[in-house]
This record gives C-alpha cells, structure tokens and sequence, in this order.
C-alpha cells in the first residue's frame, strides 16, 4: 500500500512528531538534549526554518514549525537525523534505527488552533507525569514562550505576538492558557490530525489547502477548537 503523502506549504505552521522506534528512547543523557538541540538550531537556520515550540521527550520529539521552503521541514528533520542518530548509535554502542519509521506532520490554521497546538506540545511533561511545573521542565519552549527566556531556537509566531503588545503582559497572558489543562476533544483532534497527516484547523482552511495543493487532504475531525477561557 502506498504511503500518504506529508503536506508541505511555504510559512504554514506544521506540527511533526518523530518517534523512537518501537517507543524506545532516543534521549539517554543530559548531553543527548543538548546535542539535538544544536543541530535542531542548524538546521533550522540552513533550511529557512522557523520554529515555534517544541519538546524532547524521553522517546519522541514534538516541534511546531514553518519554513519558507515547500522541501525545508523535510530537510530539516534529515538533515537532524543525519547527525544525531550516528551520534547516538556510536555514544551508546549500538546499530540499526533510531526513528519509528518516518516522522509525522500536520499543517496548522492560525489563531485558536496554533495556540492549541502550542499548549499540547509544550504540555506533554505535564501529561507523561514528568513534572507538575512546566518551567522546570528543561527540554521545552515553554520557559521561553511563558517566562521570556532566551531561547536562539525559538522564533515568536504572530498569532502569539497578538496576545498583547506589551511583552511582560504577553507572557503572562500565555501563561494563563495553561491554568487549565487542554479538553480531551481537542488533544483527540490534534493527535488525530498529525497521526492521520491531516491538516488541522476548520473546513475553510482545508479547504484553501486542497485548492492549493490542488488534491485532497481529508478531514480527521472537524470542529473548532475549545475557547482558552475554558481549557483551550
């Protein structure tokens, strides 16, 4: 059976998820994060990249970003593994794969669901029961998008440069998202569409994409995403 086609556009945010095969860990050591974390910043910068948030997991990755480039996540997330897993494989004595297979993406509408997206990727701590205090979490964006932490890797989106002009306000307005934890319906609709490579946001947006595309991209599960004020 053929394998469905990844959805790229230029600038459009794109959720991907890369795994450990067989869910085993692909981070072992304070230097492993470290290490990714440069070529992720390399990366990004050779292949016009723009990353919004991201977490390193035990055994996977979560990254929300853009390139100007149809092919640059691609490359992107290549050019990492081309680094990392020979890495990873000569530090720790071993051979083989690293990776679950290919990574996993989904393109993200703006407004409410690049916030959404944001939450689930920056929460995932939070959800494995790694900690209860997200900005103790080292491996993350959230310190940077929530606190103001310099972070190189990081680039602020303009839906989240939206959320007040005045940066110490912006921050907090950010954090306030996080006071409630996300709805079932909306972690069950993300993970839907970056399982599925479905592009998540409403039908319009689907839309404009499949016109843009010009093929389908089907529909993993419609509906706009919970209000912030009620655990976005």
């Amino acid at each position: 059976m053929p394998r469905k086609p990844r959805f790229f556009l230029p600038n459009i945010p794109t959720h991907v998820v890369q795994r450990g095969n067989n869910r085993d860990p692909i981070f072992f050591d304070e230097c492993d994060y470290l290490s990714y974390l440069e070529w992720l910043e390399a990366g990004a910068k050779r292949y016009q990249c723009k990353i919004y948030a991201y977490v390193l997991m035990t055994n996977h990755v979560h990254l929300l970003v853009s390139s100007s480039e149809k092919d640059g996540i691609s490359r992107l997330m290549q050019y990492v593994g081309r680094y990392y897993v020979p890495y990873i494989n000569h530090a720790y004595g071993r051979t083989g794969t690293l990776w679950e297979g290919r990574f996993k993406s989904s393109l993200v509408q703006g407004d409410r669901y690049l916030l959404c997206c944001m939450r689930y990727i920056e929460s995932n701590p939070i959800r494995a029961g790694i900690t209860k205090n997200l900005k103790e979490y080292p491996w993350s964006s959230y310190a940077c998008n929530a606190y103001g932490k310099k972070n190189t890797l990081i680039t602020h989106h303009g839906i989240y440069e939206s959320l007040d002009k005045d940066s110490v306000k912006k921050r907090k307005t950010y954090r306030e998202l996080f006071k409630h934890r996300l709805d079932e319906e909306d972690i069950t609709r993300i993970r839907a569409a970056w399982q599925t490579g479905t592009p998540l946001g409403n039908d319009k947006f689907l839309a404009k994409i499949e016109k843009t595309l010009k093929q389908k991209v089907g529909y993993a599960k419609r509906g706009r995403p919970s209000n912030p004020n009620k655990g976005l």
